[in-house]
């Protein structure tokens, strides 16, 4: 059984508080978008993990992937060994939860695989074990997201005559960095209440914190968001605590931006 695990971006992203347990509250809205990783699992007498795609560092034991098996493995031990592998698609570390999505949709893909009859809900519950925005995965539909990231309101947002254009430029940025250098606080007016007015005025009031920071510390990024404004997009922003940029485009607008070739770079409808 093959599942497509797909990518977000931040339409937002406001530091409201540090919480005593050592999390941060945020206020966001998580927006899907259709760049997809695939993930693959198969019942073996042997269980495996395996990728391909963009490599994934650090220790195997540590992925999204093998750590949803092994929640679920403890409420029912009764499941199969699997072979799971997981081709990457997502750039890794680049604010677009990549490495969210494909723990939550392991465990949708297990709910289905082995009829576990898993609610919405619980499956939420098992994601959050995993990650802050992985609950979002497991609805995979704009949501206003609140608390860690983990509350969720889902909301509609019409951007059927756009696209959006995906830039990520390789560089790694530690999230932990990222919030050590944000003071919280409350916006004047919550994002909520921004997505009820025309996209035209994103530009100007639609924020992400973290950006400050890291475009202080890396310029180039602060440089692609500037290009994309000067290609047309009706909006830019990073995603999450970076590193990859994206901009809004009407549909009928031509992105030509000489980009270096090292750089990844996404259209999506």
């Amino acid at each position: 059984m093959v599942f497509f695990p797909n990518s977000k971006i931040n339409l937002g992203l406001n530091i409201v508080n540090k919480r005593n347990d050592g999390y941060h509250d945020i206020e966001t809205v998580f927006f899907p978008i259709p760049l997809k990783d695939a993930l693959e699992i198969i019942e073996k007498e042997e269980p495996g993990f395996s990728t391909s795609g963009f490599p994934i560092e650090g220790e195997q034991g540590n992925n999204l992937c093998l750590k949803a098996y092994e929640l679920l493995k403890k409420d029912f031990p009764g499941l199969p060994a699997v072979q799971i592998h997981l081709h990457k698609a997502i750039p890794i570390g680049a604010g677009l939860g990549g490495g969210s999505a494909d723990g939550a949709i392991t465990l949708k893909l297990f709910n289905k695989k082995f009829g576990l009859t898993l609610s919405e809900k619980q499956l939420m519950e098992y994601s959050l074990q995993l990650g802050s925005d992985c609950p979002f995965f497991i609805l995979n539909t704009p949501c206003f997201a609140v608390g860690r990231g983990e509350r969720l309101e889902p909301i509609e947002i019409e951007l059927s005559s756009y696209k959006i254009f995906i830039v990520h430029p390789g560089i790694y940025i530690s999230t932990a960095w990222a919030f050590s250098t944000i003071k919280p606080s409350v916006p004047a007016k919550s994002i909520k209440e921004i997505f009820t007015q025309p996209i035209e005025t994103w530009k100007e009031e639609l924020k992400n914190d973290f950006e400050k920071p890291v475009f202080t510390q890396y310029p180039e990024i602060k440089k692609i968001k500037d290009q994309l404004y000067s290609a047309g997009a009706v909006y830019a922003s990073m995603s999450g605590s970076g590193s990859a940029v994206y901009g809004i485009f009407e549909k009928d607008t031509t992105v030509s931006i000489p980009f270096p070739r090292n750089y990844f770079v996404k259209e999506t409808q």
